[in-house]
């Protein structure tokens, strides 16, 4: 029996397809949602379209934990083939797209920590990983570069507070209100390095115009490479 589940939930076309709509119209749901006047008007709908989905996807996910030890591609026992699946990248994305619903009964949030909550609901997109072989491609692309994308995480996380700090120390006593502190004063370094440009923040010092300049550069650069 155990097999014959774990065969339906992983190669089963129908099953699949049925998984795959779903997660569309959820997405399409949250987005629908967001309009003020839809929410108000179909409360009721998106309220219980979202707990039918998370009833769907919890037993999906709790399936797949369970039958996990029927895949004979991993090596190990059955506990430690689950414990992989739940630490897995599409399992852990499994466990995130349905765990915010959740929390709320267990843990009292405020207001503001609930909407957050609910933009996990987006994360539900990524399950599409599972059966689509154009994500797994990125994926596989992905992992096989992480090295170089952790290095370029941690130089563009440097270049990012040596600019916000530079700006900072240049700008800070002309522009008390735009550059109040280093923190404020990331929005710039990322929009400058990154070579957006909104506008809103920028020098008006001549050293400041100029370190800017020479960041542009930098941001222009960095992309490049």
């Amino acid at each position: 029996m155990k097999k014959k589940i774990y065969e339906i939930i992983n190669k089963n076309t129908i099953f699949i397809k049925f998984i795959y709509g779903l997660i569309i119209l959820n997405v399409i749901s949250l987005i629908l949602e967001s309009y003020n006047e839809l929410r108000v008007s179909f409360s009721d709908f998106f309220y219980y379209f979202e707990l039918i989905s998370v009833i769907i996807f919890t037993i999906e996910y709790l399936l797949r934990l369970w039958t996990a030890d029927q895949d004979d591609s991993v090596k190990g026992s059955s506990f430690k083939k689950r414990l992989k699946f739940g630490f897995s990248t599409l399992g852990l994305i499994d466990l995130i797209a349905i765990l915010p619903f959740y929390l709320p009964f267990i843990f009292p949030f405020d207001l503001r920590i609930l909407r957050i909550l609910r933009l996990f609901r987006l994360l539900r997109i990524f399950k599409l990983g599972r059966y689509s072989k154009s994500l797994n491609t990125i994926t596989s692309v992905l992992k096989s570069s992480k090295s170089e994308l952790a290095i370029t995480g941690f130089v563009a996380f440097i270049l990012l507070v040596l600019s916000s700090t530079i700006m900072y120390y240049f700008e800070n006593e002309v522009q008390p209100e735009k550059f109040a502190s280093i923190g404020h004063s990331f929005w710039w370094a990322v929009a400058t390095l990154t070579t957006v440009g909104y506008g809103d923040v920028f020098p008006i010092t001549a050293m400041g115009k100029i370190m800017s300049g020479i960041i542009a550069l930098i941001g222009i650069g960095f992309i490049a490479l």
